[in-house]
């Protein structure tokens, strides 16, 4: 999927802090890190829907589900080659599973990106991406612990737009 419209769950202000936290220490070090891309829609957050196109929608029963507590766990490596993105496992615990079901059955039938369908969906946020897989030790290093956060407000990323709407 080239252009895409996803659905994302941003985070509390103090997760967040932690997340950007993670992201500048790597960006200090010299790693690939989130902290390099500066544009305002760069936020830390969970992907909860991908798709090629996506008309508006009403998400009213997910947005009932917020404030949704969070577990911001352990890194995982998504590898690519020499290369992978670094990104901090989000628990999938029943009240995000539930979250993620009341998104999907808000929008029509369509094409999910597979790491976001229903029974294939890795909840995470991104640290880096491009990590090279030789300096991961260093980058794990790095990061700062586990940590309990919120799931605080739902948007819409649209890439061939480039333009971020908070869903209310």
């Amino acid at each position: 999927m080239s252009d895409v419209v996803s659905i994302e769950l941003l985070l509390d202000d103090a997760s967040e802090a932690a997340v950007r936290a993670d992201w500048e220490r790597l960006r200090a070090a010299g790693h690939s890190s989130l902290a390099a891309h500066t544009a305002p829609s760069n936020r830390p957050h969970v992907t909860l829907l991908v798709r090629p196109a996506l008309a508006p929608v009403a998400f009213g029963e997910a947005l009932a589900l917020l404030p949704v507590a969070l577990t911001l766990a352990e890194p995982l490596v998504f590898r690519h080659g020499d290369r992978g993105v670094l990104a901090r496992r989000v628990m999938p615990t029943e009240e995000l599973r539930r979250l993620h079901e009341a998104v999907h059955a808000a929008v029509p039938p369509g094409v999910d990106a597979p790491h976001t369908a229903p029974g294939d969906w890795t909840p995470h946020v991104t640290l880096a991406r491009r990590v090279r897989l030789d300096a991961l030790d260093d980058a794990l290093r790095l990061l700062g612990p586990e940590r309990a956060g919120t799931g605080a407000a739902l948007r819409r990323w649209d890439s061939a737009t480039r333009t971020v709407t908070p869903i209310r």
